[in-house]
């Protein structure tokens, strides 16, 4: 029987014929901390964009006798399948607080692409089908009638079910990132390229300008922008708002880092031959000279959507940015304001665990794409 063949490497050659971006791809393949960080934000994503299928209750769906109530791990057994048991609340009646224990007796039973509250998705179809929740829930009733509930990550103040509403708060949260990145790659690529082509007079003043906005501390400037927003704003518009103010303040790093970019390759044959066949400055500069470090610009942007994804976070958490009934991780952790609440119910710190997850994420896929953009890596 003839011995295996082992695949020889490819050869130098084949690899210099690659593109700028099969290069990149081919090297971004082998950090492997970055391509799991990428499958697990796809995987974010497509749970923000589905969040109706995904959420096992509607996002203002509350039960109030069931605030908060802990988590509910699902189980399994042979008769109930995957189950919880049903929590009975007690309440001390000298201190009046409210804890809840396991009715061993009663279970709730759960399952996958079970019906549930009825919605309408994206605007194209209304479905009643969720990808988790209570099995039959018009069979599975308490003793006075109401349908049983469970809550995987527990309840918060008004029994509404963290975990619907940490899915529909990653839809905003997250979103707020990409727009405005969007935001700023337009301001930091064309006011960055401008000054770093122009030069002279232009390029003074551009600098001076971004030297000034670096000069304000962040925090303080993003809570005077928040405070200005009024206050009976509808939610959409104020989720705009923060989308604006987060862009106008983070275009500077990404504007000085495409201004070096130009400044380094406006002298170069290929843009003096472009000039001299009559090519237009606009042409130039968007044409040829960008395109030549357009990884380093990903790079750049992907690195930045974190820092607008705190930025939400923080301006929420502080009560200045988005307000109810909008659901955020940082609208949510404003009822980790009080010290004991958080004591005592440490089930509501749960978006900062998404938040810190997310975070991580973007810096790892930030760290693997400027490794497969530098020219001179060896991987």
């Amino acid at each position: 029987m003839p011995a295996a063949v082992t695949p020889a490497p490819p050869s130098e050659s084949s690899i210099s014929t690659l593109s700028q971006w099969a290069l990149i791809r081919r090297r971004f393949a082998h950090h492997q901390l970055a391509v799991a960080s990428l499958y697990l934000l796809a995987v974010l994503y497509v749970i923000a964009l589905g969040a109706e299928f995904f959420a096992p209750y509607p996002r203002q769906w509350r039960d109030l006798a069931r605030a908060y109530c802990p988590p509910q791990l699902p189980r399994f057994s042979p008769e109930h399948g995957i189950y919880v048991p049903a929590m009975k609340r007690q309440v001390d009646p000298l201190t009046f607080k409210k804890s809840y224990i396991e009715d061993p007796a009663q279970v709730v039973e759960l399952g996958v692409f079970v019906r549930g509250h009825t919605y309408e998705f994206w605007g194209l179809f209304t479905w009643d089908r969720h990808f988790f929740g209570v099995k039959d829930p018009e069979e599975n009733l308490r003793a006075d009638g109401t349908p049983r509930t469970f809550f995987y990550l527990g309840a918060d103040k008004y029994g509404q079910d963290i975990l619907s509403r940490l899915i529909y708060g990653s839809r905003i949260s997250l979103s707020v990132g990409l727009v405005s990145i969007a935001v700023t790659f337009l301001l930091g690529v064309t006011i960055g390229g401008i000054s770093g082509y122009v030069g002279g007079g232009v390029d003074n003043f551009i600098q001076r300008v971004i030297e000034v906005i670096n000069a304000f501390p962040q925090i303080p400037l993003w809570l005077a922008f928040g405070a200005v927003l009024p206050a009976d704003w509808s939610p959409l518009s104020t989720y705009f708002a923060i989308t604006l103010v987060l862009s106008l303040l983070g275009w500077t790093g990404l504007a000085r880092v495409v201004r070096g970019k130009i400044l380094s390759l406006r002298e170069e044959d290929y843009a003096m031959a472009a000039r001299l066949l009559g090519a237009s400055h606009t042409r130039v500069l968007f044409r040829h000279l960008l395109p030549g470090f357009t990884s380093h610009i990903i790079v750049v942007l992907t690195m930045s959507v974190p820092a607008m994804i705190l930025g939400e976070t923080s301006l929420s958490f502080l009560q200045l940015g988005l307000r109810p009934p909008i659901v955020s991780w940082g609208v949510m952790l404003q009822d980790c304001l009080s010290i004991q609440t958080v004591a005592n119910y440490p089930w509501l710190l749960m978006p900062v665990v998404l938040i810190v997850l997310t975070v991580l994420c973007f810096n790892f896929l930030g760290d693997g794409l400027r490794d497969a953009a530098d020219p001179y890596s060896t991987k």
